[in-house]
């Protein structure tokens, strides 16, 4: 078997797509195809199972521990990603929302960049302009 060059172990949504593309591999196939593995100083190479398997839960955005949102139900946690919808749409989900303290009616000026959405609360923008 060559010996195969040590690569940056694939995260994210990388690892998922290499992961589906690898199809009928075996799981420590999967594994090392994804960079996670070890050479030894003797030239033996370790796959570290643990590690991908982390990764691959991190990547699909599963929660394994237990933090409750405070209202005693579970529920999704942020991912900090999102896809366009079908439709066109972007939908940023209540985590967030919850997260920045934003209430129904809250009002934002929307900027584009190139490859990027900035958001800048108008309420406040306003307070800051009235208090000068």
């Amino acid at each position: 078997m060559a010996k195969k060059k040590k690569m940056d172990p694939l995260e994210g949504e990388a690892l998922i797509l290499k992961v589906k593309e690898l199809g009928n591999l075996s799981k420590e196939e999967k594994a090392r195809a994804c960079g996670y593995f070890t050479v030894t100083k003797n030239g033996v190479e370790r796959v570290n199972m643990m590690k991908f398997l982390n990764a691959l839960i991190d990547a699909e955005g599963i929660e394994l521990d237990s933090k409750a949102n405070g209202n005693g139900r579970g529920g999704r946690s942020a991912s900090y990603r999102i896809s366009v919808q079908s439709n066109g749409n972007l939908l940023i989900g209540s985590a967030y929302t919850k997260q920045m303290g934003l209430q129904p009616g809250d009002e934002f000026e929307i900027t584009l960049g190139r490859k990027h959405i900035h958001l800048k609360q108008l309420d406040a923008l306003e307070e800051t302009a009235e208090a000068s």
